[in-house]
């Protein structure tokens, strides 16, 4: 069990054919999750391929990651807690400024995965909509994004099976509103059989 302390992430190998285990051993925590194929980083996760290929804009249990080049990167093996996100870009310093008014520096998840993912040779604008594990975004009949807190607890967790050699950037997530208000660590495991 690897622990991500709050408002920073990690960066690391995820070799085709294992299992990775995301939880919030505190609950209401988001996690900002990226994708790339360790042997061409060009290849990388897709919001829009997902979203289009498993016909839904809520991505759970039994459902497929997606990369640009419509290739298949994890499957989700179990969702315990059955509400993540894949329409919101990862938070960054500019999050704070436009939607938060606040002007000093702030952690995010966009420096928390460029920063961690620079050993593999990623540049910051290279990284690419996050599927944020544990989100809770809402959606009015007019369109309009609402994010609520998660209702994940600290028994909940998402077990992904990698389909192809990756390169994984996690986070503990630093928006406030995408955490109700508070900041808490997540925790992962990789598995070379299903647990």
């Amino acid at each position: 069990m690897q622990t991500i302390s709050k408002q920073s992430g990690v960066g690391f190998i995820l070799k085709q054919g294992e299992y990775l285990k995301v939880s919030g051993p505190k609950g209401q925590q988001v996690s900002d999750m990226v994708l790339f194929n360790k042997n061409d980083k060009r290849e990388k996760i897709s919001s829009g391929k997902t979203l289009d290929f498993e016909e839904s804009i809520l991505i759970s249990k039994d459902n497929f990651l997606w990369s640009n080049r419509s290739n298949k990167m994890m499957k989700i093996i179990e969702d315990t807690n059955g509400r993540n996100d894949f329409l919101l870009a990862p938070c960054s310093p500019e999050t704070f400024k436009i939607m938060y008014n606040k002007e000093d520096y702030h952690p995010s998840c966009f420096e928390n995965l460029y920063t961690n993912l620079a050993k593999f040779d990623i540049e910051p604008d290279e990284i690419p909509t996050a599927f944020n594990i544990f989100m809770n975004v809402q959606f009015e009949k007019n369109g309009k994004i609402i994010v609520d807190p998660p209702f994940n607890t600290p028994e909940d967790y998402v077990l992904f099976e990698a389909k192809m050699d990756l390169i994984v950037g996690l986070t503990a997530c630093s928006a406030e509103d995408s955490n109700g208000g508070s900041f808490k660590e997540i925790q992962y495991e990789i598995f070379k059989e299903l647990p």
